[in-house]
């Protein structure tokens, strides 16, 4: 079932962006329904977040391909993630949306609230077979508002030559009590322990959430004792040496910089960097985060949803329907991992086809599948506040502003207030 005219619903931005800056931008593409006749109707416009994928890039190629399977041409803009976003809520405010954009998985939310996005169902796609834990990223109240793509997500790279050295066996390290015990072995043979990126943006958000949520904490309680013990790792591997205190100012990017010299055991960053382990001057191996007292612990996900914001002319969704359809298939879904080296599948016939040609994935397919929605348990455009207070209690502990439980008992009043609860 299609829309029929629905035209979206745009809230002020204190209810509908949540935390998304509204920067205007000057020029924004046309979308689907601004006129030219023949010629619109024969062009559907693509909007997504990879400018360092020009024109003549294997993604460009693949998503050309999907509007030839669908007898159409696509007119391709991309743009950073946060511009992409603000230049959506502009676009459905002037109604010139585009016919498809490929979002950030925690902005969908934002954008599903003003109410600019077709749901799955209202464009007649089936999702059943999409894990749920990927799916969810997207879903505000008991809707599905788009297809992830894939996903990404964190682990722990190491060093096997360090580890080597120091007498670790990375298949020991199943909890926070065996890796804090394998970082001291490490740090005692002369090497450096783990690095990891604690910066004050989201990235640092993103970068803590598996040891707040391998703790058992929850983003609606930050100041939790679960919380606490959450922070307490991290500033006492900053006490004892494990982890250097660079990590406060670390981006994932120089994370890995870091971890490429060769001087860390281990380094926390993202499916993303498969290839470059693969090049290191050292071997690498991947371990899964631990929980606290044992298992694996739930990491966030990263990556894109595609979503098909409400046109006026409805009789553009089946077009739609088909270049959606061309990108979520199970060969679909696989080319897009290879091009991005590596998306995981968001369905598990996907991550078989993906594991069929590349074996050597299977620990990241593992995570995926143990992976949550940084939007999940229904947060939707909340999240970017908790998250900012998250990440401020983060650098207030780190940088010993403030003890753990203070900084997150601040974080909780504070998100708190943003969130109006």
């Amino acid at each position: 079932m299609y829309h029929t005219g629905r035209k979206p619903f745009i809230r002020s931005a204190s209810a509908g962006v949540a935390a998304v800056s509204l920067a205007l931008v000057a020029a924004c593409s046309s979308g689907g329904d601004g006129g030219g006749g023949e010629a619109a109707a024969d062009t559907y416009t693509w909007w997504d977040p990879y400018p360092q994928h020009d024109e003549s890039s294997a993604w460009a190629e693949r998503v050309n391909d999907c509007g030839d399977q669908a007898g159409v041409t696509i007119e391709r803009t991309a743009s950073d993630t946060t511009d992409l976003t603000n230049r959506a809520l502009l676009a459905a405010q002037e109604g010139t949306s585009p016919d498809i954009i490929l979002l950030d998985n925690p902005a969908v939310p934002t954008l599903a609230e003003t109410d600019m996005l077709t749901t799955v169902d209202e464009l007649g796609l089936d999702v059943s077979g999409v894990d749920e834990n990927l799916l969810a990223a997207g879903v505000v109240d008991g809707s599905a508002y788009g297809i992830p793509i894939g996903a990404n997500t964190l682990a722990i790279y190491y060093n096997a030559e360090i580890l080597d050295a120091a007498g670790v066996d990375p298949a020991s390290i199943t909890d926070w009590d065996s890796l804090t015990g394998a970082l001291g072995q490490i740090t005692d043979n002369g090497d450096k322990g783990i690095t990891f990126a604690a910066i004050g943006t989201e990235e640092g958000s993103f970068q803590f959430l598996p040891w707040f949520w391998g703790a058992g904490a929850d983003l609606r309680d930050l100041d939790s004792p679960e919380a606490a013990e959450a922070l307490e790792l991290w500033t006492g591997w900053l006490e004892e040496g494990y982890a250097p205190n660079s990590v406060i100012n670390n981006s994932q990017n120089t994370t890995w910089e870091e971890f490429l010299t060769g001087e860390f055991g281990f380094a926390v960053n993202g499916t993303w960097q498969v290839n470059s382990a693969a090049e290191a001057d050292f071997d690498t191996g991947v371990i899964q985060i631990p929980s606290q007292d044992g298992g694996v612990a739930p990491a966030p996900t990263g990556g894109e949803f595609i979503v098909a914001p409400v046109q006026s002319d409805d009789s553009r969704y089946d077009v739609t329907r088909q270049i959606v359809e061309c990108m979520t298939t199970t060969e679909g879904f696989a080319k897009t991992a290879t091009t991005f080296a590596y998306y995981i599948p968001p369905t598990a016939e996907g991550q078989d086809a993906l594991l069929e040609e590349h074996p050597e994935i299977e620990p990241w397919v593992e995570a995926v599948r143990d992976a949550k929605g940084r939007t999940s348990d229904n947060l939707g455009t909340d999240y970017p506040k908790i998250s900012e207070a998250m990440w401020t209690a983060v650098q207030n502990a780190l940088s010993g502003a403030e003890t753990p439980s203070e900084a997150l008992k601040q974080a909780q009043s504070d998100a708190e207030a943003a969130t109006g609860e």
